[in-house]
């Protein structure tokens, strides 16, 4: 559904537009609002609703060891509609744990979306190409 690296920028509001083609790829999937969660990597979670009833299932079934990352997630969850321009409104509270202000990227992976900042972005990137990649047994 989402894939590509997209650059927005938020306004003094926390508004941000989704690119055209993301909106297309929403629209595809009947969905007019995505649902925005923390994720422990710096970044935001987004996902159309049907798809983010699957994953709040399946951390609902988590076992009681992971219940601080089930917290940072469903406990940060909120739905965001597309507003007529094709922007959602991030919150101050999911804002300022992701570092979001100006400049963002969204990255396409799939079934869902990334929002990073997009300094912190270009830095997790280029440190995971630092480290090495491990594609597991993907053959490109």
């Amino acid at each position: 559904m989402f894939q590509g690296t997209h650059f927005a920028s938020l306004d003094a509001k926390g508004r941000i537009a989704l690119p055209s083609r993301l909106r297309a790829a929403l629209t595809e999937a009947g969905a007019a609002s995505l649902v925005a969660a923390r994720h422990p990597d710096g970044c935001l979670v987004l996902y159309a609703p049907s798809i983010w009833a699957e994953r709040r299932a399946a951390l609902s079934r988590l076992g009681y060891a992971s219940r601080a990352f089930v917290r940072l997630v469903l406990g940060s969850a909120v739905e965001l509609p597309l507003d007529a321009a094709g922007r959602i409104r991030i919150p101050p509270e999911l804002r300022l744990p992701a570092g979001l202000e100006h400049d963002a990227a969204f990255v396409g992976l799939g079934e869902h979306l990334e929002l990073w900042d997009r300094a912190a972005f270009a830095a997790a990137e280029t440190a995971a190409l630092e480290a090495g990649l491990d594609a597991g047994e993907f053959v490109f």
